[in-house]
């Protein structure tokens, strides 16, 4: 025996303590009767069965009782991901087919503690020594009667059984709780960006030379409009922009046919591609793939620090180029005049909903909504002056990189 087991408690077997047998083999040509209902393996799941795609089998009467599973029958898969149980709850019999084991308890036996201990022996491995076949492995009857269990008494089962269940319901509640903690880490992200384009994360400092002052440097430009046409208030010293006012908006463009511009010389151009990216992630390091360089007059030259922006399917996803390359018509770059403007502010700007609020509304087409050059740079933004730029940047990682701790530690 693998261990000694507590007074009371006894090594046995299922083939022991059950009355088990697998199902009918479908075979249309033989197969007379009535036609019933019945679950193949592609029906049975742990603890669960799927009714969506149940299929109809004939069955003679004699044939019902050996092949129909019952309310408390524990229901075990043969093959595919052998081992794959649940025990059958409903009042209303089901046929099942032969790649399923019925294993009917006898006597003082809890269906529910052979199921854990089949979810044990399978979690831990150790069912693997009762599976029989080269290349796709089965679990046998004769296998299935020989694994060896130990059996406690009929109500300390019930008592193990009842502990198991709700050390699993408390496993699903903080499951549960984590899910919704990443979402309000999410929503709490959006309100830390939120108050950052207001003027609301930083103190503002009257030192820092004004907006204007800055507008009228670069491009001779002051103040837009007044204040009244904008979403909301900002602080004095800030000014509401338009995004094709201070940045250079350009749309990619794409070399066809594409196959005929791609070599993998490693002189090419970079092509970069929305496969580049990383979910989540801020900047484009490298690519995949490369174009010659007759293929830069059809297309869009960027450079390092340049945005690039999603303008199709999920647009307004902005990316930071660490590398150079060419870019095709599913993305718009915006280059940004770094004399007024914080590479990492122009991110966490473009990364706000505020901003994506706008892209949405301006977004065109009627099955695939793309983002027009013209219409963003039509669009506002909240300007503050370069030096709370950078202190809001600070202090937006600052929060961040605590919230992304406690994210890390969720997923622990």
């Amino acid at each position: 025996m693998p261990f000694e087991v507590p007074e009371g408690w006894a090594w046995t077997s299922f083939g022991y303590i059950s009355q088990h047998n697998t199902g009918k083999t479908l075979d249309k040509e033989k197969n007379t009767g009535q036609l019933y209902e019945y679950i193949t393996t592609s029906n049975l799941y742990w603890n669960s069965f799927d009714f969506s795609e149940l299929r109809k089998m004939s069955f003679e009467v004699h044939e019902l009782d050996r092949f129909t599973a019952i309310k408390g029958d524990l229901l075990i898969c043969e093959g595919g991901d052998a081992g794959r149980s649940a025990i059958w709850k409903s009042d209303k019999p089901i046929c099942f087919q032969n790649h399923i084991h019925r294993v009917r308890p006898l006597g003082n036996i809890e269906a529910k503690y052979l199921y854990y201990f089949i979810l044990l022996i399978y979690l831990n491995g150790e069912i693997k020594q009762y599976l029989k076949g080269v290349g796709i492995q089965s679990l046998s009857g004769n296998s299935l009667a020989s694994i060896i269990i130990p059996l406690p008494p009929l109500n300390e089962q019930k008592r193990i059984v009842a502990e198991i269940n709700r050390l699993f319901e408390l496993i699903k509640q903080i499951e549960e709780s984590k899910l919704s903690l990443a979402q309000f880490i999410k929503q709490t992200k959006q309100k830390v960006l939120d108050l950052a384009i207001r003027g609301k994360l930083v103190q503002q400092n009257p030192n820092d030379e004004p907006v204007t002052a800055l507008l009228e440097q670069i491009k001779g430009k002051g103040k837009t409009s007044d204040k009244f046409h904008y979403p909301f208030e900002v602080p004095e010293n800030w000014e509401w922009c338009k995004l094709g006012e201070v940045n250079n908006i350009a749309r990619g463009g794409s070399p066809r046919p594409i196959k005929h511009f791609l070599t993998k010389n490693p002189d090419g151009v970079n092509w970069i591609k929305i496969g580049d990216t990383e979910k989540g992630g801020k900047y484009i390091y490298s690519t995949k793939e490369k174009i010659i360089k007759e293929g830069i007059k059809y297309s869009r030259f960027v450079n390092v620090d340049d945005f690039l922006l999603t303008n199709s399917m999920s647009f307004g996803r902005p990316y930071i180029l660490k590398t150079d390359g060419c870019i095709h018509d599913g993305w718009l770059v915006i280059s940004i005049e770094k004399k007024i403007l914080n590479t990492d502010y122009m991110y966490y700007l473009l990364s706000s909903h505020f901003m994506f609020s706008q892209f949405y509304n301006s977004a065109v087409g009627s099955t695939v909504k793309n983002l027009k050059t013209e219409s963003v740079c039509l669009l506002f933004f909240p300007l503050p002056p370069l030096a709370e730029q950078k202190r809001i940047v600070f202090k937006v990682e600052e929060i961040f990189a605590q919230l992304d701790m406690i994210e890390e530690a969720l997923k622990a």
